[in-house]
């Protein structure tokens, strides 16, 4: 079984920084593509950042130049390092594995950005 934790997010105000991690446990992870996704209220859940295992990344077109993903497969984690932040990207952020063709979810952080 696999379980996804994340952690890092919070208040910021406009134009500011958060880094956010998901902790990957259970039976996986060097092999699995991962990824960040996030859903605002009224909103579908959408793709934020996903890079797989070797590294390749993969933005939304809202977050590029903004946001960077990276992994350190050695603690079995990923990381979203967020800057320059807008209000329109809060949202509840949601980490994403892919493995078995088998998709898992983290609960989720709340990000909100507001002055």
């Amino acid at each position: 079984q696999v379980q996804l934790m994340e952690s890092g997010g919070g208040l910021v105000q406009p134009g500011g920084s958060l880094r956010l991690s998901c902790a990957a446990s259970g039976r996986v992870f060097i092999l699995a593509p991962m990824g960040w996704y996030r859903q605002a209220p009224g909103k579908q859940r959408e793709l934020v950042a996903r890079i797989t295992s070797c590294g390749g990344t993969d933005y939304g077109d809202s977050v590029k130049g903004r946001f960077t993903i990276s992994r350190d497969n050695g603690k079995n984690t990923v990381y979203l390092q967020m800057n320059s932040l807008k209000p329109e990207y809060t949202a509840l952020y949601y980490c994403h594995l892919l493995l078995a063709a088998m998709n898992y979810w983290g609960p989720g952080t709340q990000v909100t950005v507001s002055s």
